[in-house]
């Protein structure tokens, strides 16, 4: 494997939950940059063009269906896969992830080894 760690933007406004993610993710050897609103991790995607995106749904300023949406319909980072994770477990709910972008989507409470194990399935490592 590269030195070059694959980079992970995770966007929750639940520090404990962000932290632990944040943590669980850097463990398994990937850099991971943090963001706690839905503005700030449009831009926070935008600017750092991440391998991959883990966001919640429910955020201040922008809700996460709207920040899927934005990527996944700009050319610059529609490639970037987005794991939806959210408290959300509705079928209604799983259905406008999919349709806003999402690559896969998984509830919480969750395991974070299910976590890890969609990011290593999406970066193929």
């Amino acid at each position: 494997m590269s030195n070059n760690k694959k980079q992970i933007l995770v966007v929750d406004d639940e520090l404990d939950m962000l932290m632990a993610i944040k943590l669980r993710l850097e463990a398994s050897g990937y850099e991971v940059a943090t963001a706690t609103d839905g503005l700030e991790g449009l831009n926070a995607a935008r600017k750092l063009k991440p391998d991959i995106i883990i966001l919640d749904i429910m955020l201040p300023k922008m809700n996460g269906y709207k920040v899927s949406r934005f990527l996944k319909f700009d050319e610059e980072y529609k490639h970037i896969p987005v794991i939806m994770l959210t408290a959300l477990s509705g079928d209604e709910d799983r259905t406008t992830g999919v349709e806003t972008g999402a690559n896969a989507y998984i509830t919480k409470p969750f395991e974070t080894q299910e976590l890890v194990d969609t990011v290593r399935r999406f970066l193929g490592d």
